[in-house]
């Protein structure tokens, strides 16, 4: 079965966005060197234009480059990059911090009053995440995302999965903490990410709150730890830290 365009869409972008940033990383494109023109890298890589931009986007919200008006797009000093990148982490933690303080409540409340048909939509929004495992990307941070919904959904009281609609996908930050080569190293990052993901979702299904709000607890102050340690590292050198979800 072929994919459907948005998904075939997003793995290209994120393709691209991985190449040029492991150029960018690499040093073959140096801090204020110009990138290639949307119409080249069209070209190059044999797609639409809507491709190329989302794959700049990547990088823009990375803090790798940034796009003059008329002029192209420009790899950016690290050092300059920095301060952006440390106020996104930090920005993170302290949706964490909220995280926290909601969504173990709501994996507890959901153990007790998930409908049938909500752990079904808990079970499918699973599965899709590890459907996505090789994929990893933007695509991943999605079905996460739709997980964390799906379980706030189940609650039954619509002010979880309100508050997480006003929040989007900020609630799931995903950094990655290993070098943009290093495809071994995130793919088992995001099996990290599934192993605590499956242990909430099979303590909800189980119908025991202890464990679901346990296992919640657990993967959100994982995820905070993880964010905390960038921020004390080497002071967030682009010696590989990858900081997409």
């Amino acid at each position: 079965m072929s994919q459907p365009p948005l998904r075939r869409s997003g793995k290209l972008a994120t393709a691209i966005g991985d190449t040029l940033r492991q150029d960018i990383l690499s040093g073959r494109y140096a801090p204020g060197d110009k990138l290639p023109s949307e119409a080249q890298l069209t070209e190059a890589h044999g797609v639409s234009r809507t491709v190329v931009r989302e794959a700049l986007a990547h990088l823009r919200r990375d803090g790798l480059v940034e796009a003059h008006q008329g002029l192209g797009v420009f790899v950016l000093d690290r050092a300059r990059a920095m301060p952006a990148e440390r106020a996104r982490l930090t920005s993170s933690l302290e949706i964490l911090e909220l995280r926290i303080a909601l969504e173990v409540a709501a994996a507890g409340l959901a153990a007790l009053r998930r409908s049938p048909v909500q752990e079904e939509r808990i079970l499918a929004r699973h599965a899709a995440m590890l459907g996505l495992m090789e994929q990893g990307g933007d695509a991943f941070r999605a079905a996460d995302f739709a997980l964390h919904v799906a379980i706030a959904e189940a609650t039954s009281n619509a002010q979880f999965s309100d508050f997480m609609a006003r929040i989007g996908e900020a609630m799931v930050p995903q950094s990655y903490f290993t070098p943009a080569s290093d495809e071994e190293a995130r793919r088992s990052y995001r099996a990290l990410l599934m192993d605590e993901h499956e242990a909430i979702v099979r303590a909800i299904c189980a119908s025991d709150r202890s464990a679901a709000e346990e296992a919640m607890r657990r993967h959100l102050i994982g995820s905070q730890s993880r964010h905390r340690d960038i921020l004390q590292s080497h002071s967030l050198s682009p010696a590989g830290t990858d900081l997409r979800a």
